[in-house]
């Protein structure tokens, strides 16, 4: 049974007022209970009433109380929502409305979901039955005949399921002191006015079953350390539990057994981190053993102070980046950090997994000053010691100069000007590090070495707190040495190059005191001079021509005597061109399954020359010309063939790329399908159709071709392949079978045929009323004849009377259904019809029908004398203006109404009834003419003369006879309501008088079963 299930019962359960208040609380508990660990988050206002009852009387008025059942709701709350029927939207401070309108109604209290809906019916029916909304087992039920006020009803007897239930003599109220699955059905109660039975509206009861519930719950779900934990244990629809409390599978504590269904609970005073966990309870009896939901508990600890550490702390090289790490020791998940620069914030990053962070910096991002770190996880921020990064280093040298000679004593010192202990410095000489030194009481460090040769070049310092390192100035170190032997180097590098190219060649010393002078030959042919002051290696460059092969080598000297290189081959070679792709097909237009011949062909390049073949950057093949000729690939066509193709040549000096060329492989169409698309699931005349056809697969432009019964119905082209659609606008003559052909110049496709059923709605259908006589009387045969002009069968009638259903039937040929009835006095009243093929229902226009009794009272004749007067005045009226009218009939004047309007006259035999007053002296036919249903009928008359039974097969003369005065409306309507001014209108056998009457009842729409909203009399 769900939350708000569960509390509805509660609230509308009779009970003390005490007793209500603390189930409505335990209810509130009930409705935060968490779900597989979690707190509900719905919390649904109730609505409930006073009185209790959802069917009262027109006049009466019930007050809406709106209820929301959260924590500290008092204080929350300060404004109520009510949503009144037609979802009109209504504010008020206050928690309750006062309602005296029929409909559904809801409510919505602040910071909670709208409540469920609650349908109130105002009813003017003289005897209502009420009872509860919701009723449950055990419930005390109350069910109440109430009949409307100044009437009194004998009689009084409650039905369910159709049988008598009860006679309720003395008292209106049937009560069910323990509701069970046995007490639902359908209700209602009937009573007697005079001589007429009165029937109440029909109520179906449903008692819903109880279902045992076992919830834990707590808030919040995590707690502080330290801090006192508090579980409860809410239990309902199991008597006298016994609970038990558990952590995981461990057993904590077994409670006393509880006298009802309450709640218990369990307290942890002092809070450890141990405690967290999941945590649920169990609820036993001799016939129940329930699990509650499971609730996690999370315990919050402080975070722990946090310390800052420079990483890489053990990474003695040049890096262009460093890390701030902040971590703390201890602390709940998730923690936030934040890194400060002299006070001020740059970073911040939240863990939820870990307990430690890192934040990278790039060099631009390490200035000057102090940086500290804090972590805060919500229970107050904790910060690390201040950390101050080196200052940039100044490396300086023992010796004055910077030319020294080999064999001195080098010192090098490196010093900063700030910076946390300990530092470590570091000396490199051309990026080589030659020592590392650790300074822990001294913001400077010293290395020395004695000279060798090699030690001139650029030498540096680096310092590092953990920060990162800071560089210092590079110092340029000279030691005077003689030239060595130099090294001749090509670039780029290798001994074979291509024509076009530029080649430098590069000589270099790895010892020698600056200048050196350098020479560079080709087969001892000397090529240029070049004179070095500061470095040991120079350069010289040409663009490469088929001459350049040969020999190669350089010298050095700085006046000890020249040294020569090694000697160096060059071979000059030529790289292939750009290929030419060409594709060789069978025939003008490349179809599926033709082979077409890829042939590539360089005009120049050194052989061998490797030539691949490609399809969309996808590789299909390769072959190799060792003679430098072209090279070709076969390729039998498939669809996916279509596409760009190129060839690449490579000769092992570079690989060029033909142009690429353009294949459209083109493929048949296939087999068509064809697809009717209507907007619903049966075609309905005036819907509108989409005939789409498309085919899987073949090369556009596709043209398609649309069929009906293979009457081809237009044609439409799809140039860039897919389908395409052709639309209708559907009548009855589109039902058929459907087809369409897809051709693209390759042969035509044909689709399956696809039958369509186009419906038709049902129209408006016309009640007709036919008795043996003009007035009909007691013990007559009445025929119903209900029947609509259009619409496809199968189509299903129903008969009403007073809105009443009398009998359904069902038409499988699209005519008309009759029902026969052998006339009582009940049988006065409203008629009507209705009828549906399943597009949509329609109803007719009501008939009211009077019928006469076989003998008269004392105040029947009364009534006939009364009425006889009336008839002799309308009668004078009725006389001056038919005889208005036959004077324009004899003038050839043109009657007020179209004939092509009035429904022809019935045949003189038959008298057929559609608006029949209670007495009348001819034999009219009546039929009801308000089209739009508005606040005044029309009731339309023709006066058809009697047949003698000697002439009866002749033709009926035009009419002559005065016809008495008569109401446009059924007896109970006053004088006053007639209209006082008839308009007369001849057709060619009929007078058709129009007389206005106010507030015409309208045919009702087919009757809901058990409909508390329709009145049952």
């Amino acid at each position: 049974m769900t939350n708000a299930l569960f509390l509805r019962k509660l609230l509308f359960w009779p009970q003390p007022w005490a007793a209500q208040v603390f189930m409505l609380l335990w209810v509130s508990l009930l409705i935060l209970a968490p779900v597989g660990g979690q707190f509900a988050t719905e919390i649904k206002s109730v609505i409930s009433l006073h009185p209790p009852w959802t069917t009262l009387f027109k006049g009466e008025t019930v007050t809406l109380t709106c209820k929301a059942f959260q924590i500290n709701a008092p204080q929350k709350i300060k404004w109520y929502r009510w949503y009144l029927p037609g979802e009109i939207q209504y504010k008020t401070t206050g928690n309750t409305y006062e309602v005296h309108e029929s409909g559904g109604y809801k409510c919505q209290a602040q910071d909670s979901h709208s409540s469920d809906r609650v349908d109130l019916i105002f009813s003017a029916a003289n005897l209502i039955l009420q009872a509860p909304s919701d009723v449950f087992e055990e419930d005390s039920v109350v069910l109440r005949c109430q009949a409307k006020a100044n009437i009194v009803l004998n009689n009084m007897t409650l039905y369910k399921n159709g049988k008598i239930l009860k006679i309720l003599n003395k008292t209106s109220d049937f009560r069910i002191h323990q509701a069970s699955m046995k007490d639902s059905g359908e209700y209602y109660c009937s009573g007697v006015k005079d001589t007429h039975s009165v029937s109440s509206n029909k109520i179906q009861i449903v008692v819903q079953e109880i279902v045992p519930d076992v919830r834990i719950h707590s808030h919040p779900e995590f707690v502080f350390e330290g801090l006192e934990l508090v579980l409860i244990c809410s239990v309902s629809g199991v008597p006298r539990p016994t609970i038990s409390w558990y952590k995981k599978q461990h057993r904590l504590r077994k409670d006393r057994e509880l006298q009802t269904s309450s709640e218990t609970e369990f307290k942890v005073p002092v809070v450890q981190n141990s405690d967290a966990g999941e945590y649920y309870c169990i609820a036993r009896n001799s016939r129940f053993s329930i699990k509650s939901n499971s609730v996690i508990i999370s315990v919050k600890v402080p975070v722990s102070q946090p310390v800052l550490t420079l990483r890489p702390l053990e990474t003695w090289t040049l890096v262009r980046e460093m890390s701030l790490q902040c971590e703390v020791q201890r602390g709940s998940l998730p923690i936030r950090y934040q890194f400060f620069h002299e006070d001020v914030l740059f970073k911040e990053i939240k863990s939820s997994s870990g307990r430690k962070v890192l934040h990278r910096l790039s060099p631009t991002e390490k200035p000057f000053g102090s940086y500290y770190c804090t972590a805060d996880n919500g229970l107050g921020p904790q910060r690390s010691a201040a950390v101050i990064p080196v200052s940039k280093p100044v490396l300086t040298f023992s010796s004055p100069g910077t030319r020294t000679f080999v064999g001195d004593k080098m010192s090098l010192q490196c010093e900063v000007q700030r910076g946390s202990l300990p530092i470590w410095f570091q000396f490199f000489r051309e990026g080589v590090l030659l020592k590392k030194r650790e300074a822990v009481s001294w913001i400077t460090a010293s290395y020395s070495f004695f000279l060798i040769a090699e030690h001139s070049g650029n030498y540096y310092c680096t310092a590092d707190n953990g920060f990162g390192p800071q560089r210092s100035e590079t110092m340029s170190l000279s030691v005077t040495v003689p030239v060595s032997q130099p090294v001749l180097t090509l670039s780029p590098p290798g001994t074979r190059t291509l024509v076009g190219n530029e080649v430098r060649l590069q000589c270099e010393v790895q010892r020698g005191s600056s200048p050196i002078q350098y020479q560079f030959f080709h087969e001892d042919v000397l090529l240029t001079k070049i004179e070095a002051t500061s470095w040991r290696t120079k350069s010289y460059s040409f663009s490469v021509t088929a001459e350049h092969s040969g020999n190669y080598y350089c010298t050095a000297d700085n006046g000890f005597g020249p040294q020569s290189s090694e000697t160096i081959n060059l071979s000059v070679i030529v790289p292939v061109s750009r290929p030419v792709l060409t594709l060789r097909t069978p025939r003008a237009q490349a179809v599926v399954g033709d082979v077409v011949q890829l042939h590539c062909e360089a005009q120049r390049g050194s052989p061998p020359i490797l030539y691949q073949f490609y399809h969309e950057d996808v590789t299909l093949g390769s072959s190799s010309s060792p003679s430098g000729e072209g090279a070709s690939f076969n390729l039998f066509l498939k669809t996916e063939h279509s596409g760009n193709y190129f060839c690449e040549a490579n000769n092992g000096q570079g690989v060029q790329r033909s142009y690429p060329v353009s294949l459209s492989v083109k493929v048949p169409v296939s087999h068509p399908v064809l697809t009717l698309r209507t907007p619903r699931v049966q075609a309905v005349v005036g819907d509108i159709l989409e005939i789409h056809c498309e085919t899987q697969r073949g090369s556009p432009p596709i043209q398609y071709q649309f069929y009906r019964e293979n009457v081809a119905l237009g044609s439409c082209s799809s140039l860039s392949g897919g389908g395409t659609s052709f639309n209708l606008s559907l009548t009855t003559e589109h039902s058929g079978n459907y087809s369409c052909e897809a051709d693209n110049g390759l042969g035509v496709q044909r689709s399956e045929a696809v039958s369509l059923s186009v419906k038709v709605p049902v129209s408006r259908p016309v009640l007709t009323l036919r008795t043996a006589r003009a007035q009909v009387v007691v013990g007559d045969v009445l025929e119903l004849r209900c029947e609509a002009q259009r619409g496809s069968p199968p189509i299903l009638y129903w008969f009403y009377h007073n809105n009443v259903t009398l009998e359904t039937s069902t038409s499988h040929s699209g005519q008309g259904v009759s029902l026969n009835l052998s006339l009582t006095a009940g049988h006065s009243g409203t008629y009507s019809c209705e009828v549906d093929n399943g597009l949509g229902p329609q109803h007719s226009e009501a008939v009211t029908l009077f019928v006469m009794g076989l003998t008269g009272s004392k105040s029947s004749l009364i009534a006939t004398s009364v009425t006889g007067g009336l008839l002799s005045v309308m009668a004078v009226a009725a006389v001056a203006l038919l005889f208005y009218c036959w004077l324009l009939r004899k003038a050839g004047g043109k009657p007020t109404f179209d004939s092509s309007r009035n429904p022809s006259a019935p045949d003189p035999q038959e008298s057929t009834y559609y608006n029949v007053p209670g007495w009348i002296e001819l034999q009219p036919v009546y039929s009801n003419v308000n089209p739009n249903r508005g606040e005044v009928v029309y009731s339309e008359v023709w006066s058809v003369k009697k047949e003698n039974k000697l002439t009866a097969a002749s033709e009926p003369e035009p009419f002559k006879k005065t016809v008495s005065p008569m109401p446009c409306a059924p007896s109970h309507l006053r004088p006053t309501d007639l209209c006082p001014s008839p308009v007369c209108s001849f057709s060619q056998d009929s007078c058709v008088i129009y007389s206005q009457v106010k507030g015409a009842s309208t045919a009702a729409s087919k009757p809901q079963f058990l409909d508390p909203l329709t009145p049952h009399r």
